[in-house]
């Protein structure tokens, strides 16, 4: 089964190809500069570039994305890894997730592949008694983080509409990441105020956050292209750990690049997605 979203979609590459095409179809006529972006020099508001920045990617169609969390807790410090693909205009990606390194002489454990769709996330090898070749389907909408990080990844697009709740920002000045001349901004969204400005899936997953989290308040640095394309992104978030009754810190960072990228995105299909009970095993959980 391949994901597909209205009517008059086809496959997840094709609304990436039809988004890029826009998008230079744009820039060979002149397209404006983003809101609040100028040529050179000091850009215009911070606050309003940073709360358009996923409408720019959304415009932008789709990217190769690598995504990296950092939890740390009690002394306790993992970091899990992602990389993947993502079409902004579908709201679907396909991410690989590299979980952390077992103790010297443990058994690693294989990558989990994520699919991302609105509303839903896919798992295979998600381990805690879930067969190698079943899928565990999650309901976002049902996640006290809108899955920012409970699959091990924020979704690139949730990254990008955690911005819409910018509260306040500073352009701190010019820099590159990964070779790509970029503008660096730091600031403070709020996951309320960045929900009421979503719709759909986005703005259920970011209520919940609002009401998950330690606190609805998420500083961040943020960097964008001349184009005005979101590139990188790092939120700290604080959440309650239930378990050990504290807060764990969580540094999730978003690269976005090789923009334009096929996006295909085949979901499982029903008898291949597990239907037994699961261990209680978050796939950030620390070791």
């Amino acid at each position: 089964m391949t994901w597909r979203q209205g009517p008059h979609r086809r496959l997840a590459a094709a609304g990436a190809a039809a988004g890029v095409a826009a998008c230079v179809a744009l820039g060979a006529g002149g397209c404006s500069e983003p809101a609040g972006a100028r040529s050179g020099g000091r850009p215009g508001d911070p606050v309003r570039t940073l709360r358009g920045a996923a409408d720019r990617l959304v415009a932008a169609g789709s990217a190769k994305a690598r995504t990296s969390i950092q939890m740390a807790s009690g002394g306790t410090r993992v970091t899990i890894r992602g990389k993947g693909v993502y079409d902004f205009g579908e709201r679907t990606g396909r991410l690989k997730v590299t979980l952390p390194d077992v103790p010297a002489g443990g058994q690693g454990r294989p990558p989990i592949t994520e699919l991302l769709v609105p509303g839903a996330l896919y798992m295979k090898n998600r381990g805690a008694g879930v067969p190698a070749d079943k899928w565990v389907r999650v309901e976002t909408a049902g996640l006290s983080d809108g899955n920012l990080v409970t699959g091990g990844a924020t979704d690139p697009l949730a990254a990008a509409e955690v911005l819409r709740g910018t509260r306040e920002a500073e352009y701190v000045g010019r820099t590159a990441v990964a070779g790509t001349p970029v503008r660096h901004y730091r600031g403070t969204a709020d996951l309320g105020r960045a929900a009421d400005r979503s719709t759909g899936s986005a703005r259920t997953a970011l209520r919940a956050a609002a009401k998950g989290f330690a606190t609805a308040r998420v500083p961040f640095d943020a960097y964008l292209d001349d184009q005005g394309r979101l590139r990188k992104v790092r939120h700290r978030f604080d959440f309650v750990n239930a378990e050990r009754a504290g807060t764990v810190e969580v540094a999730s960072t978003t690269l976005l690049y090789g923009f334009g990228a096929a996006v295909a995105v085949r979901l499982p299909d029903e008898d291949d997605i597990y239907a037994g009970e699961i261990a209680e095993e978050a796939a950030v959980k620390e070791d």
